[in-house]
């Protein structure tokens, strides 16, 4: 049910981000006339090659050939599906993603999805009032100490003990009980027919971006395993993309300038209650870019509360690694360890909301954290304990956006690794050259002139001189001519859709196969300065024409004396001629 993304929307968000901004923040840019400078990412050089255009919304490396638009340059250099740099982006200005589907079923089903899922909140929701046996959830809740209150703000609900209580509740004919099981709520028989996924549990909506029930998870009243189960992967929801509560703790975040990372849905329940309405918590996956990048939206500081046991320290490790490329520029990342036998939920229940937030804000900041577990893996006082450091420092240090978080990243560890500054940033430099994101240097190869490719060259770095192409001689005349045709679908393709940056243009011609032509045109240094483009555009346009007109006389002359020409070459022969003639 999830299509592809539709194109209008790739316009859309290319339209709304800054290539300079994306690419900034990762490879720091310098003004340089019209564009913006830097040593390319892509490949090891000392004399900036690499430049970004703003208003062409491109990026290219005239050292090693690297190119593309912003969302290419998240696939190269964050090593991205072409998906999870679109909903990259999408994060950072806000936009939903939706998707197009040829066939209006699926997304009817899509629709009505969706409304299935909110009706079986209302039902989880129901069965905590009403039934008969819920007061065993409502006991456990007021043992956490949950309010009636929370739990009504929080959605929270009861999935009855037994194997058919959804299932006889929602699923009245085929279609529903379809529906339910796309959504995760029921489980497929192997003999056939369906059974609730949600029994004898608390049950714990799960809210998209825009609000919607996309999925839930529930917590065990007995000693079912596991403990806490989540909706599966589902055509609405995704764990790698959605936070358990950050639709409501929005403006939290925004409000109280930082975001709470847990583990638990309890957690966040608890946390609220106690005046910390800024937190959020996993789906039962470990932290992922997406994650970040959408609570970078909202506030520059992220806090990740865990247990210090070995999971927890695992798990604060695993995204101390996400984060790495997304830290400095402001942005700040913390971790707060709690002692054994506490979780958030038990130990802000203990000691209040003001003392918690006490211990956020002493949280070890990501930096230290990275140090100080390093150095508690080597012998410090000994030589090849502190070169061991230097080896396990390195690779995640060069995964930091350049700046001056770097620097003082790279300073620490030349004083803990008693080595030159400077030897330092040699080792740093050569594992860089090292480092798979950086292809081998290739001069590229230089781009032949021709007619047809100048008049590509010019459309595609200016898509406004479309409507010149269209008010000149008929382009399909020119068909016969190699890679005409080409041209033909660029300069379509731009007066169906006005307003296309360079970058929104190619974008449209990722998948086809004349995506490298266009990509390698869109750079080429043709030589024309930009206040005769216009007019060499016409001229180029023309001249085409001209050479294709001169071609077809001398092949219907050359064919009238050898054999007669039928009428219709006689009647082209007479219009070309016509046309030379003063």
């Amino acid at each position: 049910m999830a299509g592809k993304i539709p194109q209008g929307f790739i316009d859309e968000l290319l339209a709304r981000i800054d290539i300079v901004d994306i690419i900034d923040g990762r490879v720091p840019l310098k003004k340089a006339g019209k564009e913006y400078k830097a040593c390319c990412p892509f490949h090891e050089e000392r004399t900036p090659s690499f430049t970004v255009s703003s208003s062409k919304q491109f990026y290219h490396c005239f050292g090693c050939g690297a190119h593309g638009t912003a969302i290419s340059f998240l696939m190269q250099h964050e090593h991205m599906e072409f998906r999870e740099a679109v909903e990259n982006l999408a994060v950072r200005v806000g936009l939903e993603i939706p998707t197009e589907s040829a066939d209006p079923k699926i997304r009817q089903e899509s629709l009505d999805l969706l409304t299935i899922m909110e009706q079986a909140d209302q039902y989880f929701r129901s069965q905590l009032r009403a039934h008969p046996r819920s007061e065993s959830a409502i006991c456990y809740l007021k043992g956490r100490g949950i309010t009636g209150e929370i739990a009504a703000d929080f959605g929270l609900g009861y999935a009855p003990d037994g194997w058919q209580n959804l299932l006889r509740a929602l699923g009245g004919d085929g279609k529903r009980r379809h529906l339910l099981w796309v959504g995760g709520l029921l489980i497929k028989k192997d003999e056939g027919g369906y059974y609730d996924r949600f029994r004898n549990r608390i049950v714990f909506p799960i809210h998209d971006r825009r609000g919607r029930v996309v999925g839930f998870g529930g917590r065990a009243l007995g000693d079912d395993e596991p403990k806490y189960l989540n909706s599966p992967e589902t055509p609405l929801f995704h764990k790698g993309s959605e936070l358990y509560g950050l639709f409501k703790a929005r403006g939290a975040i925004k409000e109280k300038g930082f975001s709470i990372v847990v583990e638990g849905y309890m957690d966040v329940v608890s946390l609220s209650q106690y005046g910390l309405q800024n937190t959020v918590a996993t789906l039962g996956t470990a932290t992922t870019r997406v994650h970040l990048e959408r609570l970078f939206r909202y506030s520059e500081e992220i806090v990740f509360c865990f247990d210090g046991d070995r999971a927890g320290r695992e798990a604060a490790w695993r995204a101390l690694e996400t984060a790495l490329p997304l830290i400095g520029a402001g942005r700040q990342v913390g971790f707060l360890f709690l002692a054994e036998g506490h979780d958030p939920d038990s130990l802000v229940r203990e000691e209040g909301g003001a003392r918690f937030t006490e211990r956020l804000r002493a949280a070890t900041p990501l930096p230290d954290y990275l140090l100080n577990t390093l150095c508690g893996q080597v012998e410090l006082a000994r030589m090849d304990g502190r070169a061991r450091l230097v080896e396990l420092a390195t690779p995640l240090i060069q995964r930091v956006p350049e700046g001056a978080l770097r620097e003082l990243l790279l300073d620490r560890l030349a004083d803990l690794a008693q080595i030159q500054r400077t030897a330092l940033s040699g080792l740093v430099g050569r594992e860089e050259a090292r480092s798979p994101s950086r292809a081998p240097y290739r001069p590229p190869q230089p781009v032949r002139k021709s007619l047809v490719r100048v008049a590509l060259a010019l459309l595609l770095q200016h898509p406004r001189l479309a409507r010149i192409a269209v008010q000149v001689d008929s382009l399909q005349e020119l068909k016969t001519v190699p890679g005409v045709d080409v041209l033909i679908k660029v300069v379509h393709t731009v007066t169906e859709h006005p307003g296309l940056s360079t970058a929104s243009l190619l974008e449209r011609f990722r998948d086809s196969d004349q995506a490298p032509h266009l990509e390698k045109l869109a750079v080429w240094d043709h030589m024309i300065p930009d206040e005769h483009v216009e007019s060499e555009f016409r001229n180029t346009i023309a001249k085409l024409g001209s050479r294709l007109r001169d071609e077809q006389t001398k092949l219907l002359l050359s064919k009238s004396r050898s054999e007669p020409l039928n009428e219709q070459e006689k009647a082209r022969l007479r219009e070309l001629l016509s046309r030379d003639r003063p």
